[in-house]
This record gives C-alpha cells, sequence and structure tokens, in this order.
C-alpha cells in the first residue's frame, strides 16, 4: 500500500493556474508537467498522484474515493451536487456564470429556450425569476445556439467577455461569480486529514498574493 495523494485536476486553465499555486505553495512539481499527455502522473519526491480528467468529472471522482481531493470549478460544484467536502476557495480561475444573447432582443413569452450546459443551475435560477423555460442541453459551442436560432438566450461561462463579442452576443444578467475551489472525499478527509489540512494550509498561504495568469475567454 503506497502514501500517495491522489489529486483530481482538470486540463487547461484551472490546470496551468492551481499548478503554479502548488509550486508558490512549496510543492517540487517537474517543469514538463503541464505539457504531458499521460493521464495519471505520479510525482514521487511529493508523494503525489495526479489524475487528469475532464472539469465536469472531477466532482464524481474525488466522490467515489477514487481520488483524495480534487480542484474543480465553483460552477461544476453547482451542477453537479456532489457528495464531497469543499475546503478551499483558491480563488483561480475567476469568471462567471451568466444569460447571454443576441443584442437588443426579447425572450419568447411562450416557454423561451435556453441553450446550456449546465442544465440544472439554468433551471434553479429561471425558477428562482419566476420564469418558466425550456432547457436545451448542449456540450460545446454554446454561443452558437442562439446565432442559428435554437434558443432565446444561452446560460454559459463568461471571462472576460471576448468570446461572446466575437459572436456578436451580448451579456445580460450574472448568475454567479466563480472560482475553482479544492475538494475533498470525506472518507479521504478523516483518513489523511494531517496531509489533507497541511496542503490546505500552505495554499492558503499563497492564494491570491499576486496574480497567476491573465487568459482570455
Amino acid at each position: 500500500m503506497n502514501d500517495f495523494l491522489t489529486i483530481a485536476m482538470p486540463k487547461g486553465r484551472i490546470f496551468d493556474e492551481a499548478a503554479e499555486l502548488l509550486r508558490r505553495a512549496g510543492y517540487k512539481l517537474p517543469p514538463e508537467f503541464a505539457d504531458s499527455r499521460k493521464l495519471i502522473i505520479d510525482v514521487p519526491q511529493e508523494n503525489f498522484r495526479f489524475i487528469l480528467a475532464k472539469p465536469m468529472d472531477v466532482p464524481t471522482y474525488v466522490e467515489h474515493g477514487v481520488a483524495d481531493i480534487g480542484i474543480a470549478g465553483k460552477d461544476v460544484m453547482l451542477e453537479e451536487e456532489r457528495d464531497v467536502y469543499e475546503l478551499l476557495d483558491l480563488k483561480i480561475s475567476k469568471c462567471r456564470l451568466s444569460v447571454a444573447g443576441l443584442p437588443n432582443t426579447k425572450m419568447s413569452d411562450v416557454a423561451p429556450k435556453i441553450a446550456t450546459k449546465y442544465p440544472k443551475v439554468t433551471a434553479a435560477y429561471f425558477r428562482e425569476q419566476g420564469e418558466q423555460v425550456e432547457i436545451i442541453k448542449l456540450n460545446g459551442s454554446i454561443e452558437l445556439a442562439p446565432i442559428i436560432g435554437l434558443s432565446d438566450r444561452i446560460v454559459d461561462i463568461v471571462s472576460t467577455g471576448r468570446t461572446l463579442q466575437e459572436n456578436g452576443l451580448v451579456e445580460y444578467e450574472k448568475i454567479v461569480d466563480i472560482t475553482s475551489r479544492l475538494i475533498a472525499n470525506p472518507v479521504s478527509y478523516r483518513m489523511k486529514d494531517i496531509r489533507i489540512s497541511d496542503i490546505v494550509s500552505r495554499l492558503n498561504k499563497v492564494i491570491d498574493k499576486e496574480p497567476v495568469f491573465d487568459t482570455q475567454g
């Protein structure tokens, strides 16, 4: 039995920023770490094992215990509603979940259509607004939906707003601000509490102390 701490992380922006945060917290990660095409990467000097996953799958891996801890966006946490502990707001990959659409357009009076990859969050938001909508689940290129007439609005992640602008869309309402969170499997949190608490403590000392990345989106 090894004493590796298994960490689930998504590739992409969150991975890059989280790896940089771990380095600033004093963890020695290999230089080629971000360029690897492997899905499982061992870092023996830190007794870490990283599982590289799709963003939506990270909380699932942590909930089922194949990963002890993970790093996931708050958008994923809200949508997936997994049984995990949320330990720390890492304050990286800052963005927001917003309602957007074509400029100067009104939603249909009868069952307006909303395209999104966040159906649970979207349904809850419009229900709170007292609006009955039809949710259309998409997995990518959400901006296409109003352009081709598939939906009245979209609900999607907005960072700089450049992607919306380039596709002729505007942001109408912000639903919630999003950052990435450190999460833990409840059993791992009890069994490996010393190691996990040490990570939380070390990350806490470097969070938001200096900018990590400035990305577009």
